[in-house]
């Protein structure tokens, strides 16, 4: 085989291969991709989003016994409970109730829920009632682009 062959050999294959590790290491994640995660890598993934969007104190709760709190979190001296719902249906009042009364537990000035899908019509009247955000899945996307 001729030399110029070998040597045109090499250097494509060192091009795909820089090309390769670029197009892996630019992986974002996608909308799609957090519809298929459990439960609690949704809850770090969502803690990391929101480190990205200059909260502090980013804290993941232990699971059990977390009175519905998933992330605890502050911003601008604001303090956070906040509950995570990766769900493949509408997020309703159950959430709801707990983002509330874990808020309460936690002693935090705010309560919010953060879905990858939208809320039922009684979860936000009854957010609007108790003063919860809802953080659905539009807001989500765009913290995502951020």
């Amino acid at each position: 085989m001729p030399v110029i062959t070998v040597i045109i050999s090499i250097v494509i294959l060192l091009i795909a291969g820089i090309a390769i590790r670029r197009l892996i290491s630019s992986k974002r994640t996608t909308p799609g991709d957090i519809d298929i995660m459990e439960g609690h890598d949704f809850e770090y993934f969502c803690a990391e989003l929101l480190k990205k969007r200059g909260f502090l104190e980013v804290e993941v709760t232990k699971g059990s016994g977390d009175y519905g709190i998933d992330i605890l979190a502050e911003k601008d001296g604001v303090t956070y409970a906040i509950q995570c719902k990766c769900y493949t249906a509408p997020v309703g009042v159950k959430a709801v109730q707990e983002a509330y009364a874990g808020r309460d537990y936690y002693d935090c000035m705010v309560g919010a829920v953060l879905s990858n899908q939208y809320f039922t019509a009684p979860a936000v009247e009854a957010a609007k009632k108790l003063k919860i955000l809802l953080w659905d899945r539009g807001y989500l996307e765009s913290m995502m682009e951020e």
